[in-house]
């Protein structure tokens, strides 16, 4: 049986998922924040080759497909808190500590964290069960 042949709900008839860059990072780092939404990329039917996966809040069971952000990048590194700045910053011998520096400090961590993110998206991820699909990074971040 070819993908074609296969049911139009069947995730099997996908062989690439296209996110786009920023939609993972997104969806990773309010995951990592904690927010009280489950956020996935969402991928629906009816399926077929290439799918586009879009950034979601999951909202249950239904027939499309949710992919975690952390299935997408491949050991993601943890997300830099306030609180990781401020005790960085304020060990910083050669650095006094100020509300304005802490603040441009994290800001600057949190984008190094993004980088990193988009840097480690993986080629590959498994839908359902063992079928693995490419996947394709669309945006350039």
């Amino acid at each position: 049986m070819t993908a074609d042949d296969r049911a139009p709900t069947d995730p099997r008839r996908v062989g690439a998922v296209a996110v786009h860059a920023d939609d993972v990072v997104s969806a990773l780092e309010t995951d990592r924040r904690g927010v009280d939404e489950r956020v996935v990329l969402r991928v629906t039917p009816p399926f077929s080759g290439r799918m586009r996966a879009r950034i979601h809040v999951d909202q249950g069971v239904d027939d499309t497909l949710h992919l975690p952000p952390e299935r997408l990048v491949a050991d993601p590194p943890p997300l830099p808190t306030p609180d990781d700045t401020a005790d960085e910053l304020r060990s910083d011998p050669e650095t006094a500590y100020t509300r304005d520096r802490h603040r441009r400090r994290h800001e600057a961590a949190v984008e190094a964290w993004r980088r990193a993110v988009r840097e480690r998206i993986v080629d590959r991820v498994a839908l359902v069960d063992d079928h693995a699909v490419d996947v394709v990074v669309i945006g350039d971040g």
